[in-house]
């Protein structure tokens, strides 16, 4: 077992060393190198990785610590105030996308309970591309930031509502639709009790333990590490996803004077992750379906990418943002999220959707990955931009 783990890891970096030199000769983008990889050695292409499920859980480890450290650039007043701003430009973005959605599928011959999964998929935007290939170091893109990350703390919450229809529709209607209803407010009122319980913990703990051992860096660094994942598991135990439990915790000692400190010790760390994620992402995906799939991914992709940046930038410019501000809000948030995975994975197992509707969520969402990676990096400021001009704004 730990063999397959270390051989695992080795594939997944050294090859992703070799794939992304390549790339960066080619000027290409390294995320979909890191896909390329795992398409590639994943078990739909050579099986030199089988163990798929072990490679993506741990994968969601870099989700956590990207969500936490984009917390730590955000005070609880500021991402109330955005919130505010935002609910009503995510609610009309995420009913648009899933009626269009679910339309196009059932126009093609899709069951209704198919394509209206199908259309709830379209609703959500990646947070890992969308903030992983956003620079911090201005005021600008700090701001642009603060934008993404409340329009995409509210879409989770929408996820996670899915995520428990789902769950619904598995044991069958009747008696645990109460349950259900119960369980969704359950969910909701969760959330400012995590962050009551994370601001309190935070001032009468952790700034007294900060504050006391603040000159032994590695008791800092556990410190941290432990505040991160343990708000992220209770999170999950209260019904939210950890990630949003990781950007609570990092909101919470965002006024801290070592939350810079923490930001730049956790990047490696977070990195590490996240080339894991996107080789996940890759070794998942069952291209030998692609055809069979092509034309309804193909549509559904073409209407995310259009659509997207076209309604964001309407409702931004509405709420008062700059056109250029609420343009590259937009282009950055044209895609499928990671979330849409996991509800296409979970309602097949569950049997709720077909295995074809299963397989046109999840190509949707790699074709929507790739692209939109690559209208970024080209054309907007990116620590991975092919231009040595955007990659230094």
């Amino acid at each position: 077992m730990t063999t397959d783990v270390v051989f695992t890891i080795f594939l997944i970096f050294t090859g992703a060393a070799v794939l992304a030199t390549l790339s960066l000769f080619a000027r290409q983008t390294m995320l979909v190198a890191y896909i390329l990889l795992g398409l590639i050695v994943g078990p739909f292409g050579a099986g030199l990785v089988a163990d798929t499920q072990m490679v993506e859980n741990v994968s969601h480890i870099g989700i956590m610590f990207l969500l936490f450290l984009l917390g730590l650039n955000l005070e609880p007043q500021k991402l109330l105030h955005l919130f505010r701003k935002t609910a009503v430009i995510t609610g009309i973005t995420s009913g648009f996308f899933a009626v269009g959605g679910g339309a196009i599928c059932y126009a093609l011959g899709y069951s209704l309970l198919d394509a209206a999964f199908i259309g709830a998929a379209m609703m959500f935007s990646s947070t890992i591309i969308g903030l992983k290939l956003l620079p911090t170091t201005v005021l600008h893109h700090q701001i642009t930031g603060e934008l993404m990350i409340s329009i995409l703390l509210l879409q989770d919450l929408l996820a996670i509502i899915i995520l428990i229809l789902i769950e619904l529709q598995s044991a069958g209607a009747g008696g645990a639709a109460t349950s259900g209803t119960m369980e969704i407010l359950l969910v909701l009122l969760s959330l400012p009790l995590l962050a009551g319980f994370a601001l309190l913990f935070q001032r009468y703990v952790l700034t007294p333990l900060f504050a006391r051992f603040d000159q032994i860096q590695e008791y800092i660094f556990l410190l941290v590490i432990g505040w991160c994942l343990g708000v992220a598991e209770l999170a999950a135990v209260l019904g939210l996803s950890a990630e949003t439990g990781a950007f609570i915790a990092g909101v919470a000692v965002a006024s801290s004077p070592i939350a810079k400190f923490v930001a730049e010790v956790l990047k490696p760390l977070r990195d590490f992750f996240l080339v894991i994620f996107f080789f996940a992402i890759g070794a998942g995906y069952n291209w030998h379906v692609l055809m069979d799939v092509l034309v309804p991914a193909v549509l559904l992709t073409a209407f995310v990418i259009a659509s997207k940046p076209w309604l964001f930038r309407i409702l931004l410019r509405r709420a008062g943002e700059k056109p250029g501000r609420a343009h590259e809000v937009g282009v950055r948030l044209a895609n499928v999220s990671e979330f849409s995975l996991l509800i296409a994975v979970l309602a097949l197992s569950g049997s709720v959707i077909s295995e074809n509707a299963s397989y046109v969520i999840q190509t949707t969402t790699l074709f929507t990955f790739i692209i939109s990676s690559y209208w970024i990096v080209m054309f907007y400021p990116s620590p991975m931009a092919v231009s040595d001009e955007l990659r230094q704004l």
